[in-house]
């Protein structure tokens, strides 16, 4: 040895696992109001008039800010449900299970109301906006629990058109207990869920190419039993106590839709064989899966050849919760961006003091902000176009902007929690935290209840059918765009590509989807934001920075306060 090498004593050590210490880690974002920090949602919650739930909002705010429940989101996807077709017996069963974390965010949101809320009998003034906010909410904390608590509450109002079958699930459909038990209705479980199965193996959006077959095994049409024969590509949480499906009575007449309980009346387990679990991108949490109908009892709601039509009415609210899940992302993701920017340093300073790292932030802030503007005014014109004498600009918002903003806000996700990760560097791309959950999850949206194309060719469908409540918009809408030029201009665009002939608007249907959507969001955040965030927006968006910006988060001239702007989205 020579004599210059160190001896063993002369060599430093440590005791096992501390060679040095941790430092410059952030803690994890805890503890903290997630609906009063909002100042953009509580705004928007009481100008919809859901101000008399602020507080329930500002109680569950909290409560989904602490360790224990943030941990379940954590735990219910790391235990994936499990699939077991038989029983030892080798009887199929085709049995569901669950981490029980699942089925606590299933309470939690279920004794929230989300599920139900602005069809229970006290529904009040406001109902709408109140569950969408809760909503937005929860999605924060974990997506894949919205699942069937979406299709429940969409199922609601096409179920409430056929009365003698809602008399017997409304107890359970509106019921605020969670009953996770795999049981007949008919033998007492106190709550159910609904699912929906409309996609199959050879057409996907396309569902009129559909060929489960229904026969009726007594009187057929409404109301009327019948027997089904197919296959579904996309069961959305097989578990659930019933579906939605389409099939055909006919070779060549239109589709039905039908209610598919998971037990029949006689309390035997319906031949509705699930062949396996989707292995899909996204949250673990939940199941999709792909089943086949062996002869299944189903009952024949609305009217016969009339499915799609009778669905859709599912679909939009479903929609609605796509736009809503998809802005809950975004803002989940920039406040653990701007928690993290706050507490991390890097060169000499924190990340939220260097201004190239403010500039993304700041960017990425008023894009969330008007994603959550968006899903409230629509949340608020739900309802108001639901009610007598409901205005054409409610009808339009409805009917025009909400598959406008499913295109848009849902695509602007994706980017958006790849920027928000990167904030987070390496941590963000570990599973161990959360961002790589949110960014997971960010593409089912854009996906799930018609894809970008599918809705755009919908808004142009939408503006040719609804052509009254499309200028009430309009001209709605050029009267915010007096004080900002970029917004008027943008309209002023709008107009023109609606004009094309019919060729020319449907290869350009997603420009105007976009536009549709932008303009949307102008002129919300012209009303309601403070003027120098709403001009940030405008002019990066609409006006002549836009050629700037470009699709990059993180360009905002710097004649914006990037500080200002990061401090108002999370004060925390």
């Amino acid at each position: 040895m020579s004599s210059s090498s160190p001896t063993f004593s002369e060599i430093e050590s440590h005791p096992f696992g501390q060679t040095h210490e941790v430092t410059n880690q952030v803690e994890p974002l805890v503890g903290y109001d997630a609906f009063t920090f909002d100042r953009a949602l509580a705004a928007a919650v009481e100008r919809e008039g859901a101000q008399w739930h602020a507080q329930a909002l500002s109680r569950d705010g909290m409560a989904l800010t602490q360790p224990d429940v943030i941990a379940l989101a954590e735990l219910a996807n790391r235990h994936e449900p499990e699939l077991a077709t038989h029983n030892p017996r080798g009887e199929r069963i085709d049995a569901l299970s669950f981490h029980p974390a699942w089925h606590e965010l299933l309470r939690r949101l279920r004794h929230e109301g989300l599920h139900a809320l602005p069809f229970e009998p006290s529904a009040r003034a406001g109902s709408m906006p109140a569950r969408c906010a809760g909503y937005f909410l929860h999605g924060q904390l974990e997506s894949g629990s919205l699942c069937p608590i979406t299709m429940t509450f969409a199922s609601i109002p096409v179920l409430r058109q056929e009365p003698d079958l809602f008399a017997r699930l409304a107890h359970p459909l509106l019921s605020r207990e969670h009953d996770s038990r795999d049981f007949p209705l008919e033998a007492g479980k106190h709550s159910m869920m609904i699912g929906m199965g409309m996609t199959e193996k050879q057409g996907g959006s396309d569902v009129r190419s559909n060929r489960t077959r229904a026969y009726a095994t007594g009187a057929p049409g409404r109301g009327g039993a019948y027997r089904l024969v197919g296959h579904k590509w996309f069961f959305s949480a097989p578990q659930c106590d019933a579906h939605l499906v389409l099939a055909r009575t006919q070779d060549e007449g239109g589709l039905s839709c039908f209610y598919v309980p998971r037990f029949r009346p006689d309390g035997r387990k319906n031949a509705v064989q699930v062949q396996r679990l989707k292995d899909k991108l996204g949250n673990r949490s939940n199941a999709s899966s792909e089943v086949e109908f062996l002869d299944a009892y189903g009952v024949m709601i609305g009217d016969e050849g009339r499915g799609v039509p009778t669905i859709i009415e599912m679909a939009n609210y479903t929609r609605l919760d796509c736009v809503i899940g998809s802005a809950a992302l975004m803002r989940a993701a920039l406040v653990q961006a701007i928690h993290h920017a706050r507490h991390r340093t890097a060169f000499g300073a924190h990340l939220v003091d260097q201004p190239l790292m403010r500039n993304v932030l700041a960017d990425l802030a008023l894009e969330s902000e008007a994603a959550t503007l968006l899903f409230m005014r629509l949340a608020g014109a739900f309802e108001q176009s639901a009610a007598p004498g409901g205005s054409p600009q409610a009808r339009a918002w409805r009917r025009i902007v909400t598959p406008a903003a499913k295109f848009w806000v849902c695509k602007r996700a994706l980017e958006f929690t790849g920027e928000a990760m990167e904030v987070w560097g390496g941590n963000g791309y570990v599973e161990t935290g959360p961002m790589a959950r949110f960014y997971r999850e960010a593409p089912v949206n854009s996906i799930w209840e018609g894809s970008g194309n599918v809705m755009c060719l919908d808004v142009l469908r939408a503006f040719e059918r609804e052509q009254d409540a499309a200028q009430a918009l309009l001209d709605d809408w050029k009267t915010s765009a007096g004080a900002h030029p970029a917004l008027a201009g943008a309209l002023a665009s709008l107009v023109k590509m609606l004009t094309g002939d019919a060729a020319a608007r449907e290869a350009s249907a997603r420009r105007i989807a976009q536009q549709v959507a932008l303009c949307a969001q102008g002129v919300l955040m012209a009303r309601h934001a403070p003027q120098d965030v709403a001009d940030a927006f405008i002019d990066t968006r609409l006006g002549e920075a836009r050629g700037e910006t470009g699709r990059v988060y993180g360009t905002l001239p710097a004649r914006f306060d990037h500080a200002a702007i990061v401090t108002r989205a999370f004060p925390v």
